[in-house]
């Protein structure tokens, strides 16, 4: 039976299908529940630094339970977006409900959508990378795939990643320069993998040419059949999902940076060049991204198995009320900035 905590993930979009069944005011639950009642629940429980045994990592990896949850998010994501994008294309909705119902369905997309695409996206099965593709599609965020796999994790904690948030830098100036920076760097990614592969640009390997075309032909079909305003509407849904992403980006590497070594080169990628988090809430409602030096450590190593490292920079809270936190910058800084080695800060 603990092996099925893991389906409290799904609560995120099961609150947004009550928003869009309640609606007035209660199209706000969403955010009101991640933002406000998730962070809540991870002060009044408690942190849970266990690592798995031999026999349980043996045991859990043979599990295919754990696949089947993260498969069961493709039906219920696409299954919301498409019962919200009709119900707004009738226009019953009046216009402080469609905020809400923006901001339910982002949140939705980017826990449910972008970062199950995440761990799906390091599988090594070809149908399960392609499962991630999908999920990032809504989110007009399918480059993702390319410059996170490619070059976010080589350039971690490096200046040379957009990824990466330097020390004192404000999250809303993150979203900017992580966004605009990691589009341009997976094209440049997706360049070199072409010239080293021979292949030509609009071969099927080219990534970038048709997550382009996919996501422009998404958009034109909700333009065509659905109208100007759900059009809108979903735009902005994806702007609000991948911007919640650049948070969790944000906090994820925050002032911490690998040294540059004699040789030109940085020193290799530790466990010391990521927040950890061992909030019990948190860890379950993003399938253990909070565990995320030792996903950096071992990258294709599934959620479930993830390991806590003594060694890892532990945030004081969990990922969802960190990503509360860093809204408010001068309280981010007066909570986090002590915490980052001084030999890090430059």
């Amino acid at each position: 039976m603990k092996d099925l905590k893991y389906l409290a993930a799904f609560s995120t979009p099961l609150v947004a299908v009550l928003a869009l069944y309640l609606r007035g005011y209660y199209t706000f639950l969403t955010p009101i529940y991640a933002f406000g009642m998730i962070p809540i629940m991870e002060l009044i429980f408690s942190q849970n630094t266990k690592n798995l045994s031999e026999e349980e990592v043996e045991k859990k990896s043979a599990n295919h339970l754990f696949n089947w949850m993260l498969y069961l998010n493709i039906p219920i994501v696409f299954g919301l977006l498409i019962f919200t994008l009709w119900n707004v294309s009738t226009g019953m909705y009046a216009t402080y409900e469609l905020i809400g119902l923006i901001f339910s369905t982002g949140i939705v997309l980017g826990s449910n959508g972008i970062n199950v695409a995440h761990e799906l996206g390091h599988r090594k099965t070809q149908y399960e990378q392609m499962m991630a593709k999908l999920l990032l599609l809504p989110s007009m965020y399918m480059h993702f795939f390319v410059e996170h796999n490619f070059g976010h994790h080589l350039h971690a904690a490096t200046k040379e990643d957009p990824a990466t948030a330097r020390y004192n830098q404000v999250v809303y100036s993150f979203w900017c320069t992580s966004t605009i920076r990691q589009y341009i760097k997976a094209w440049k990614i997706q360049r070199n993998l072409r010239q080293r592969g021979k292949f030509s640009f609009f071969s099927f390997k080219n990534n970038m040419f048709w997550f382009s075309l996919l996501q422009i032909s998404y958009l034109a079909i909700v333009f065509y059949f659905l109208g100007t305003l759900t059009f809108v509407f979903a735009t902005v849904s994806a702007v609000v999902s991948f911007l919640l992403l650049e948070t969790i980006n944000y906090i994820e590497h925050y002032g911490l940076l690998r040294k540059k070594l004699a040789s030109g080169r940085y020193e290799r990628l530790r466990e010391i060049h990521s927040w950890n988090s061992n909030h019990t809430i948190g860890r379950i409602v993003l399938y253990e991204l909070t565990r995320h030096s030792d996903h950096h450590y071992k990258a294709s190593k599934k959620y479930q198995l993830l390991d806590c490292h003594e060694k890892s920079p532990q945030m004081p809270f969990g990922y969802p009320t960190s990503m509360v936190l860093a809204l408010i910058p001068p309280l981010w800084f007066k909570v986090m900035n002590k915490r980052i080695p001084s030999e890090m800060i430059s």
